[in-house]
């Protein structure tokens, strides 16, 4: 039988950043930069607010930045806090076959060591790359059982890509990686009933700070079992039923899970995000009026409902999380930003109004990504739009450029705009920055 905790450490340790694919790197890029504009435009929500203030008292020297903020905190607790920062917008990159925001939990990592051992660009945006192949990967072993479960699969398989990366950072070796992971085997937690409450963003965090706990002790000697992630009562076995093992180590050093990365283009749950595009397209359609809709019906996957089912959200992480006020927020203000989940939104009367119209059938023929919307208005005719590919998806990519755009709309609430463009220039040219950790720096509000 294959030991799968170690093919995966014997995969981290041995890949050279020369052995990846330029497309691979270039993806990586795009990644890093989504990422660090989703920590900075979340730095400042009361989420981060009260976790930075619980966490302070107990804090060690300060070593590392909080990304958008003036605090620098204990090397482990900044992989937290800005684990937490970049999940709490819903805005967080998707692997979109199991539904695992990786960058988001690796990102705090590699940034936190960056910050306290003298790292490359290169080397960091590497571990990245790995990283991110080793939480996919666990994910798609376990996937979609773990998930329907009612796991939050960032918060249980994130902390492997946390632990991944930051043992190659920290240079162990096969059987000390091995122990990394199988640390982060029995750390991994996380529960989706926690959807709607500052918990979601502190799964994220949690995971972050559990990888590089993992790789940290591991590096001193503390061992695990010779399988956590495959052996029996373990990881896979204990949090997935019927695991795909195979999915762990095949092709692997061959195809790179993060080439299927995805950004969102909405601020919120990613199965709505079709259903939002379609609702932005049928405002453009000829006879639209909001006032004049009787009804909005929509066909889409059942993870819509059960995800964000929410009828009366009054609160923006509850917004974020029901389809009924995106559609209905979309279809009048004709966007879904930040603006549209705050709760003086929320609770607007037609905004409400709106949303007693919205009507949800599930399908399971329908894609996650794909949704019919129908505007039924009152002299009988029938609005209606399919959106095959939400944008933001494989099949409708962000561009280089969008990605940018988004990073600039999340950044300028907290960050001069030449310090903004020097971030964005410094991710573009990673691989030729000689201390990584400059862009945490930047990054931070300090």
């Amino acid at each position: 039988m294959v030991n799968v905790t170690r093919s995966l450490a014997e995969f981290v340790v041995n890949t050279k950043a020369g052995d990846v694919p330029d497309n691979v790197v270039h993806e990586a890029k795009r990644s890093l930069l989504h990422w660090i504009g989703c920590a900075i435009g979340g730095s400042h929500e009361r989420s981060v607010d009260c976790a930075v203030a619980a966490i302070k008292p107990f804090c060690g020297p300060p070593q590392a930045s909080a990304l958008g903020r003036s605090e620098r905190l204990d090397v482990l607790h900044a992989a937290f806090i800005n684990g937490v920062s970049t999940d709490i917008l819903s805005f967080s990159d998707t692997h979109p076959e199991t539904l695992i925001h990786p960058t988001g939990v690796i990102g705090p990592v590699l940034f936190a060591l960056a910050e306290t051992k003298r790292t490359s660009g290169r080397d960091l945006l590497h571990a990245l790359i790995l990283g991110f192949e080793v939480a996919s990967r666990v994910s798609l072993a376990i996937y979609p059982w773990h998930y329907n479960r009612g796991w939050h699969i960032t918060g249980t398989a994130g902390a492997f890509g946390a632990a991944a990366a930051a043992g190659k950072l920290l240079g162990l070796d096969e059987t000390r990686l091995t122990c990394a992971l199988g640390i982060a085997a029995t750390e991994a937690a996380g529960l989706r009933g926690m959807f709607g409450s500052m918990c979601k963003s502190f799964h994220s965090g949690r995971a972050a700070e559990n990888g590089l706990l993992a790789a940290f002790l591991a590096r001193e000697g503390f061992t695990s079992v010779e399988d956590g992630i495959g052996g029996p009562r373990c990881f896979a076995h204990v949090l997935g039923e019927s695991p795909d093992l195979d999915r762990v180590s095949r092709d692997l050093g061959e195809s790179y899970e993060i080439t299927r990365n995805t950004y969102k283009a909405f601020p919120c749950g990613v199965v709505i995000h079709p259903v939002i595009d379609a609702c932005l397209r049928l405002r453009q359609a000829p006879g639209f009026s909001v006032s004049a809709i009787d009804a909005v019906k929509i066909r889409a996957n059942p993870l819509v409902i059960e995800l964000t089912g929410r009828k009366a959200p009054m609160t923006t992480l509850e917004g974020k999380l029901s389809v009924y006020h995106c559609a209905a927020a979309a279809l009048i203000a004709g966007r879904l930003g930040e603006q549209e989940c705050k709760p003086e939104i929320i609770t607007r009367a037609d905004i409400v109004a709106l949303r007693s119209k919205v009507r949800v059938q599930v399908d399971q023929a329908i894609r996650e990504d794909e949704a019919y919307v129908t505007l039924c208005m009152p002299d009988g005719r029938k609005l209606r739009e399919h959106v095959e590919h939400a944008i933001g998806t494989a099949e409708r990519p962000m561009s280089d450029a969008e990605i940018e755009t988004k990073f600039k709309g999340l950044c300028e609430p907290y960050l001069p705009p030449a310090t903004i463009q020097r971030l964005i220039d410094r991710c573009w040219g990673i691989t030729d920055v000689a201390d990584a950790g400059s862009l945490a720096r930047l990054g931070s509000a300090g």
